[in-house]
C-alpha cells in the first residue's frame, strides 16, 4: 500500500534505473556523504515505489567480493569516480548448492565511469570495485523488493562457492 492507502505498483527495472541516474545528479546529496579512508560509507535512501535505495561511497582499492541480491531487481550509477563490474552472464540455481563450476564464457566485465550504470535482474551475481589507488567512487543503488538477502560467494577460477548469507539485519 502507498502512503495515500491506493495500491501501489513494483518499480520496473527502468524505473529503478531511471531513479539512480537522476539521484546520482543531485550533486548535494552526494557531497553529503561522509567518506571514510578506511572503508566504505552509506546513506539509506528512499527508493520509488517501495524500493529501498543507497548511496554508498568506495575509498580506493575497496570492493564488494562476489555477491547476488536474491530475489531482487536492482540498478546502480556512478555518481562521482568510477567503478568496476565483474559479472556472470548465467542463471544460476537459487537454491540446493554449495559449489559450482562455471561454464567458460560467462565472465562480464564493465568500466563504468561517472553517470554511467546498469540495471539487473533477480539473482544477478557480481561483484563491483573501485580499482582506483587514490580516487573515491560514490555510487547510488535501489533493490526492489527491498533487499530479503545477500548471498556472498568466493571464487577460485571456475569454481564458484557459496560462503554465507546475510539479512537486512546484518548490514542496516
Amino acid at each position: 500500500m502507498a502512503p495515500d492507502g491506493t495500491e501501489s505498483q513494483a518499480p520496473t527495472i527502468a524505473e529503478l534505473l531511471d531513479f539512480v541516474r537522476r539521484t546520482a545528479e543531485d550533486a548535494e546529496l552526494v557531497a553529503s556523504l561522509p567518506l571514510d579512508p578506511e572503508g566504505r560509507t552509506w546513506l539509506r535512501l528512499e527508493g520509488p515505489g517501495g524500493s529501498e535505495a543507497w548511496l554508498i561511497s568506495w575509498p580506493p582499492g575497496t570492493g564488494t567480493g562476489w555477491h547476488d541480491h536474491a530475489e531482487s531487481t536492482g540498478a546502480f550509477t556512478v555518481a562521482a569516480g568510477a567503478l568496476r563490474e565483474h559479472s556472470l552472464a548465467a542463471r544460476l540455481p537459487t537454491a540446493g548448492w554449495t559449489t559450482l563450476e562455471l561454464s567458460e564464457g560467462i565472465d562480464r566485465d564493465r568500466h563504468l565511469a561517472t553517470g554511467q550504470g546498469r540495471a539487473f535482474g533477480r539473482h544477478h551475481v557480481h561483484e563491483v570495485l573501485n580499482e582506483s589507488g587514490h580516487e573515491h567512487a560514490i555510487s547510488v543503488h535501489a533493490y526492489y523488493p527491498p533487499l530479503p538477502q545477500i548471498r556472498r560467494y568466493s571464487r577460485t577460477g571456475a569454481v564458484l562457492r557459496l560462503e554465507q548469507t546475510e539479512r537486512p539485519e546484518d548490514w542496516q
